[in-house]
């Protein structure tokens, strides 16, 4: 699978087609016969896919230390350690009847399948610390569990996971969370501060308010809070943006910039769709399409070691490209990335000076 998965190959008659010109390397691996589609289906079927989410976990494990950023090198900020983002993406699929889809194709009208992958990162390391798979009708909102995070951790998150009790609980465990206001939230304002530039434009406004929830048959929730409402400048258009959080001494410029760093897991979103092969799936059963994310997973986290590991510069999409062309080749992958023209040329010397090989007509 994870062969299939790197050479991004869209059906299991790819898969098995393209392993008879590699028959004598496979012999290396120890493949002795050549699977048949039914018995990769079969496979895909029956294998439990928490074999697979066993085998990303303990990777994870592994080089999580690996994959974070040293803040004294990069002069990042000493917050970055301590942020963790929550967000999820949908993937379509070709059928509604494993996982519910939302909304209606706007020809057919028909509703369209989609599993919905929740991720947790933290915002130094870049892959997925935790992962739960849903139907894309499913909201995001139970993904956040306070009992999950511990006192001095900050949440970066969306507005789908607003939720006051669970806010109250996250404040309570010394966790701060900053996410995007929303327009129908009641609140009451106890504070209100704008902060102004010099030719008297306004740079933030700082408001203390409180929100309150009445529970039935329970106590009451009042949860204090602060709106920081800043100007965002896209191209040539200007957007008051206000963001929600705990933390009230936090300088208004290091809130925007923690829930900026929430874009960190689009990348990652952007980065798995676009490089792997998640528009085709090499079953139909809920269990198979989990193994092939799994497994997608698993190999979006060795690049981004082997990525980390490489002194020399390289895009995950040309690292996954050149990988995907090399992977059945003869090549110490490590000393080709770090200097490919170097490796060409030591090919080279030892070709011509290598004895002649006879001819037909020696």
């Amino acid at each position: 699978m994870l062969y299939a998965v790197i050479k991004r190959f869209d059906s299991l008659r790819e898969i098995t087609d393209s392993m008879f010109p590699e028959a004598r390397k496979f012999s290396h691996l120890g493949i002795s016969m050549m699977p048949r589609r039914s018995t990769l289906s079969d496979a895909n079927a029956r294998r439990p896919e928490s074999i697979f989410e066993a085998a990303y976990r303990d990777l994870y494990a592994t080089y999580r230390d690996e994959l974070s950023s040293d803040s004294r090198k990069r002069q990042t900020p000493k917050w970055l350690s301590r942020l963790q983002i929550i967000d999820s993406t949908t993937i379509s699929l070709f059928s509604n009847l494993i996982f519910k889809g939302v909304g209606r194709h706007p020809k057919t009208g028909k509703k369209k399948g989609g599993i919905k992958v929740h991720a947790n990162i933290h915002a130094n390391e870049g892959v997925p610390s935790d992962i739960k798979y849903t139907s894309a009708a499913t909201n995001d909102s139970f993904m956040l569990k306070p009992s999950n995070y511990s006192s001095g951790d900050i949440l970066a998150i969306d507005r789908a996971y607003i939720d006051y009790a669970k806010f109250e609980e996250l404040t309570a465990r010394g966790v701060t969370y900053v996410t995007k206001m929303k327009k129908s939230l009641v609140y009451t304002i106890d504070s209100d501060t704008m902060y102004m530039s010099g030719n008297g434009l306004m740079e933030h406004r700082v408001q203390h308010v409180t929100f309150a929830k009445h529970v039935k048959d329970g106590e009451d929730i009042v949860h204090h809070a602060r709106i920081i409402t800043y100007v965002d400048i896209k191209k040539t258009k200007a957007k008051l943006v206000s963001l929600l959080t705990n933390d009230m001494d936090m300088d208004p410029e290091e809130i925007v910039e923690i829930y900026r760093k929430r874009w960190e897991i689009e990348l990652l979103f952007k980065q798995l769709k676009q490089n792997f092969p998640l528009r085709y799936f090499y079953g139909e059963s809920a269990n198979a399409i989990k193994i092939q994310i799994w497994v997608t997973l698993i190999a979006n986290l060795l690049l981004m070691v082997m990525q980390k590991r490489i002194r020399r510069t390289w895009s995950f999409a040309g690292l996954a490209t050149m990988y995907r062309i090399m992977l059945m080749y003869y090549v110490n992958p490590y000393s080709f990335f770090e200097a490919p023209e170097k490796d060409w040329l030591k090919l080279l010397l030892e070709t011509e000076t290598s004895p002649p090989e006879p001819t037909l007509f020696d």
